[in-house]
């Protein structure tokens, strides 16, 4: 670990550099010739992390580096998407050249305090007052920084003070406050102007915040100077800064406390995966998202489902292997540390089988499969995807919750914080129920493909739940199909929760829509995540977004 490390004079010209730069590229991003011409590697994901990650690049560092100083960045400008404060993120690396592939969980720890009936629903099924959602209830122990930090440590080749130069300098010189963030802010006033911290970020002369006037968060810039002065993110859970988180949240009746900030640790953990041809598909494990993933695809395999001919059997068999993930995504799934989940069943070849078997009989009788859940809006996210001339790649979501998490500032640090409590199911006998330490199940999908043995692909993507089947899509074209990066990120892609429900984009083939409608599938159109990729084709470096 580089923690204490002597900062040598290249690095102060360096630092020096990126924090002067920032203010002039950190806010838009890279023009289509710049993304073409780099002989450095690409970070994409959104613009200012775009511009940060590229000057890390072109000064030398690595895949991780760039997208350690992308996400930093990212978390200062974008304060409705994620923050500082955001509550979790994922990550995969394919580090060593990208011949190792590791995961990163740095989501959110309910504080010890929580219970199982902390949010139970009242009798019409609703958290009375939504304080899952919003509020110092709704904001457990934040993982980003310990997160970046862990992969920083790990398989950076910087120091972090060196990568949250720009951060700070964009939350002190500040940018123009985008119109779409004003409005968000407007249309729920009540709720920033009830917090002080958030009246205080958000607000001017008593009114939020107008569109094009320069937002600035000194506050927080001041937060991760001292941070950046110890090089390190050790304060904010174990000294002065968490103090001070644990003050505010005591303050308003939240649950976290210095000693819950105290245990944090972000991890590194063994990814899932699964074999297709000379594919790996790898990706990050539960609580994120892409078992759901695999779950579908070790069930088209079962299916023999790439060899089936093009119709809408073959459709129809698809959709049904992602609703029935679905169907135990949302009954099954939560913190296999903290509940009985049965994953190693749900990827299992005789489950696999068993689904395929249900699915062959019910496309053979023209109808769907029934059953039950609940679907829910989770959005306000950000994905970065990285690579470098070097061969590795990186994959790194992170998130506040929805827009402004829970809508809550810690005041005098100006950082404002995620709602992970929220993606708990409140009903206190669920897998994901609420609990002491627990992690809540989340959307993020980060995901690797190999290609015998080397890495090729990284992605990912920012839209709640619509995350997991953008994923799914993406990997059917590319993996599946053999598409290119830029055809496979194209394809029109469907969204479902398990339900009776199907979501299709306008692209998708409007014969097949009116097919499955005429099945008593409820059919309409609507949009998906928005996923980011680079890949490695042919020994040239890609990126794609949409």
């Amino acid at each position: 670990m580089r923690r204490g490390r002597h900062i040598n004079r290249r690095t102060m010209l360096h630092r020096s550099a990126v924090a002067a730069l920032t203010t002039t590229w950190a806010l838009r991003g890279l023009s289509a010739a710049e993304r073409e011409q780099s002989t450095h590697g690409y970070v994409i994901g959104e613009p200012t992390a775009e511009k940060v990650g590229a000057r890390v690049l072109a000064d030398g560092g690595n895949a991780v580096d760039a997208i350690v100083a992308a996400a930093l960045a990212a978390a200062v400008a974008a304060p409705h998407q994620t923050g500082i404060g955001g509550y979790g993120a994922a990550g995969m690396f394919a580090v060593d050249g990208g011949r190792r592939i590791v995961a990163l969980d740095a989501n959110s720890a309910a504080p010890a305090a929580m219970r199982a009936d902390t949010f139970k629903p009242d009798a019409s099924g609703q958290v009375p007052g939504r304080v899952n959602e919003f509020g110092w209830l709704a904001a457990g122990v934040p993982g980003i920084l310990a997160g970046v930090q862990l992969v920083l440590n790990c398989f950076g080749t910087r120091s972090f003070c060196e990568l949250v130069q720009p951060a700070i300098a964009i939350a002190r010189d500040g940018f123009p406050w985008p119109a779409s963030v004003a409005g968000t802010i407007r249309s729920a006033a009540k709720q920033f102007e009830n917090d002080p911290g958030s009246r205080k970020l958000f607000f001017r002369d008593g009114q939020p915040l107008a569109a094009s006037e320069k937002f600035q968060n000194p506050q927080l810039a001041e937060m991760l100077d001292t941070l950046a002065k110890a090089n390190s993110v050790e304060a904010f859970y174990r000294g002065d800064v968490a103090q001070c988180i644990a003050v505010e949240f005591q303050k308003h009746d939240g649950l976290v406390t210095a000693c819950d900030l105290a245990a944090y640790r972000a991890r590194l953990v063994e990814p899932l995966s699964l074999q297709w041809g000379e594919h790996s598909i790898q990706t990050a494990p539960l609580a994120a998202g892409g078992l759901t993933v695999l779950q579908a695809f070790a069930t088209l395999q079962a299916l023999g489902w790439d060899k089936l001919p093009a119709g809408l059997p073959r459709t129809q068999s698809r959709i049904e292997a992602l609703r029935l993930a679905w169907r135990d995504r949302l009954t099954l799934l939560g913190d296999p540390n903290g509940a009985n989940v049965p994953q190693t069943k749900l990827l299992s070849a005789e489950y696999a089988r068993e689904s395929a078997a249900r699915i062959k009989t019910a496309v053979s009788e023209g109808r769907r499969l029934s059953h039950t859940v609940t679907r829910r809006e989770h959005g306000g996210t950000i994905h970065l995807s990285a690579t470098d001339k070097h061969g590795n790649l990186a994959a790194l979501t992170l998130t506040h919750g929805n827009s402004f998490g829970a809508r809550v500032t810690v005041d005098g640090l100006g950082l404002t914080l995620g709602h992970g409590m929220s993606r708990f199911d409140p009903h206190p006998d669920h897998p994901n129920a609420p609990g002491p330490n627990k992690r809540p199940l989340h959307n993020m999908v980060p995901t690797i493909v190999t290609r015998g043995g080397q890495a090729v692909l990284a992605a990912g993507g920012r839209g709640g739940r619509k995350i997991p089947n953008a994923m799914f899509e993406l990997l059917t074209e590319f993996v599946l199909h053999g598409q290119s990066l830029d055809a496979a990120i194209a394809a029109p892609r469907c969204h479902t929760e398990g339900d009776d429900t199907l979501e299709f984009e306008k692209s998708w083939p409007a014969s097949e829509s009116s097919e499955l409608a005429k099945l008593g599938y409820s059919v309409k159109t609507g949009g998906s995540a928005t996923l980011s990729a680079v890949a490695c084709e042919a020994g040239i470096l890609r990126q794609a977004m949409r």
